[in-house]
């Protein structure tokens, strides 16, 4: 693991007060977001992303050194990452704006300014681009976003760690919906659309709809449908044969995996969360596995996860139509519990970093009923 320094606990900040943001509003900050996979970010590499409407440049010097910049140049906004890492007799790598040549460390640090001659006295180390904490673990890159960049926070807590996320992800795929985050992490838990949206013969179909009792528990920053045998209903699980045995876990700020085991052979699957703007949100899904099956049913799982992705993607974009007159919003138990646990997280979240104590998971173990 690559990483910068932890603190050890949240920035007080005793006068804020907490006005918790509307369900579809709002970022959880102070924390970690996925940005990439390493293997994405090869040597000498310019990258731009952006993430809750700000561009991130992520680089990689020719040490091996990841990092994240703010991709505006300071002088007149070129994005750094259209320039190109280079080497300056005297000077450490530096990334060059492509506009004027202006040089920056990879902390942000102004190295140079070409057009500056001698007598002129400027210190150009005086100017900083905004450098984020980064962190690479398990083959993927997480980036810090604190809530005040003006005055950013140290990170105090690390990015989850994945069971069996071993070696090189096996499959990625990778789609943006045209939808505010939050409602991407509820329909990313919710137990009961799946026989409507996702109607595929090797899945399950609302004619096999039956009702389900599974025990949940909080786990770090989330909660977790602890280990438990797949549904009966669930088709896809049977080719890895055996008796498999799943938990699934999410985490905020919007963390969701699987992990089956077979004996002693596993499946991992990931999906990632990461807001680019208030009304987009990219979706990454990960898989790692040691299961035999995997190799020869990865073409067909690849088709299977983009066939999810845009069964998703098009009912985001049918319930935008009902989004745009800012309806109401109905919530039901069991079905719906973990879309209200999302939210009293969130908002635990927000009074934790305001308040500067330690987060405190309001999640207790249950079990929830629903049909599906």
């Amino acid at each position: 693991m690559t990483e910068t320094a932890v603190a050890a606990s949240p920035t007080p900040q005793p006068d804020a007060k907490v006005a918790p943001a509307a369900f579809g509003k709002g970022f959880v900050k102070d924390t970690w977001y996925f940005l990439a996979l390493s293997r994405d970010v090869p040597v000498a590499s310019l990258k731009r992303y952006e993430v809750m409407g700000e561009p991130v440049l992520l680089g990689r010097t020719r040490a091996g050194d990841i990092y994240a910049l703010r991709d505006i140049c300071p002088h007149r906004a070129a994005p750094l990452s259209a320039g190109r890492l280079v080497q300056k007799p005297g000077e450490p790598e530096t990334i060059e704006c492509p506009y004027h040549g202006w040089r920056f460390r990879p902390d942000g640090v102004c190295a140079a300014i070409p057009s500056m001659v001698e007598d002129q006295g400027f210190e150009a180390e005086r100017i900083r681009v905004r450098a984020y904490p980064v962190i690479e673990s398990q083959g993927l890159v997480f980036v810090w976003i604190a809530s005040d960049p003006r005055q950013p926070s140290q990170p105090d807590h690390e990015p989850p760690l994945f069971p069996g996320a071993e070696g090189e992800a096996r499959l990625v795929e990778a789609m943006d919906f045209d939808s505010h985050i939050d409602h991407a992490v509820v329909g990313l838990m919710d137990p009961a659309h799946g026989p409507f949206v996702h109607q595929q013969w090797w899945w399950r179909s609302e004619h096999s709809m039956h009702e389900k009792a599974k025990t949940f528990a909080p786990r770090d920053y989330g909660w977790a449908m602890v280990r438990h045998a797949p549904s009966s209903n669930s088709r896809l699980y049977k080719i890895l044969g055996g008796a498999p045995a799943t938990e699934i876990t999410f985490r905020l700020p919007g963390y969701r995996w699987e992990h089956i085991q077979v004996g002693a052979k596993q499946v991992l699957a990931l999906t990632c969360l990461t807001p680019v703007t208030d009304t987009r949100t990219r979706i990454t899904q990960i898989f790692w596995s040691d299961h035999w099956v995997f190799g020869i049913a990865k073409p067909f799982l690849r088709l299977g996860v983009v066939a999810f992705l845009k069964q998703d993607g098009g009912m985001v974009n049918l319930q935008n139509e009902g989004l745009k007159y800012d309806p109401a919003l109905l919530w039901v138990d069991d079905a719906d519990r973990q879309a209200k646990w999302y939210q009293q997280l969130k908002r635990e979240w927000g009074k934790a970093r305001a308040e500067g104590r330690a987060f405190v998971n309001p999640i207790k173990e249950t079990v929830l009923r629903w049909k599906s």
